[in-house]
């Protein structure tokens, strides 16, 4: 696991090979171009939609009433969210136990801001901090985890390229 670890953070630090930027294009270029939207089946629909629109300022983006699904988006990510038919029987994901969606990292701004939102969080009986903001490995990418209503598994990152050294 320690090898999984460190590419991981090697990735999130911008240090990996595999990752590496260039300006000049790939000889071979992957055939897909990158994420369109994540979906993610949930329990409480709407305390969902008003985290991410109330808590984290994203838009509404429509949905489908029928479904009932609703979309948001904060200008470069796009969440299609989908309401489970029997919310009181529904399977909570376990991060050990099931196949799925671990967590979806998001980035944030700064530290400053990712301290507000744990702040937010932790005053919100509707969310669980997983842990609150800490070093990634050895840092300085700082990062925190938490439960939304639902029970999605959300980290909110701040990569090391986004801290300003100290003086």
């Amino acid at each position: 696991m320690k090898p999984l670890f460190a590419l991981l953070s090697a990735t999130l630090l911008g240090t990996s090979p595999l990752y590496a930027q260039t300006s000049e294009p790939a000889a071979e270029e992957a055939a897909t171009l990158g994420i369109n939207h994540i979906g993610f089946a949930v329990s409480k629909l709407d305390a969902t939609v008003s985290f991410f629109v109330d808590m984290l300022g994203w838009k509404p983006a429509g949905g489908q009433p029928e479904y009932p699904a609703k979309f948001v988006t904060n200008g470069a990510v796009f969440v299609t969210l989908w309401q489970v038919t029997d919310p009181e029987n529904a399977v909570a994901f376990n991060r050990k136990n099931n196949v799925g969606l671990h967590h979806m990292a998001i980035t944030v701004r700064d530290l400053p801001t990712l301290h507000e939102l744990h702040r937010k969080f932790a005053a919100n009986p509707e969310i669980t901090v997983e842990f609150a903001p800490e070093f990634l490995g050895k840092g300085p990418t700082t990062h925190m985890i938490i439960r939304e209503p639902s029970g999605l598994r959300l980290e909110f990152i701040v990569p090391s390229s986004r801290i300003e050294p100290k003086e």
